[in-house]
Formats: structure tokens, sequence, C-alpha cells
């Protein structure tokens, strides 16, 4: 958040549990509109099949985000 207030494009990666706590951060940061590329939770339980499947949807999401 701290580069996309200096104006450098940035997203930020977190699962659905921590959205809303996200987007408090982000407005207490003075970036309310930063972007979120949210991906399923839990991270910690998941098999490494699930960790790699939540890493590629995050990184589509990321370049989506950010490339447009």
């Amino acid at each position: 958040m701290i580069a996309e207030r200096n104006g450098i494009p940035a997203v930020s990666i977190m699962t659905t549990a921590f959205v809303d706590a996200a987007e408090l951060m982000a407005r207490v940061q003075g970036v309310p509109l930063h972007p979120f590329a949210v991906i399923e939770h839990p991270i910690a339980s998941a098999d490494p099949k699930g960790i790699d499947d939540r890493a590629r949807i995050a990184v589509v999401r990321a370049a989506e985000i950010l490339v447009g």
C-alpha cells in the first residue's frame, strides 16, 4: 500500500477471511481504492496442490489488476 500511495502501481494478495481488514487498512493508509487479489481461505491447512492452485489464481488476478 505504501508503493501505491507513492504512485507506484501495486496490488495486495490476501485470502477471503482478511478482505474486510485489508480494506480498512487501505483506508487508514490513505489508499481507499487500493486493489486486492483475493484467494480462497485458508492457506495454512491447504495441501501442496491447494497452495499451487491458489498461487496460480493470485498471479492471474494480480496481473489482471496491474496490466488490465
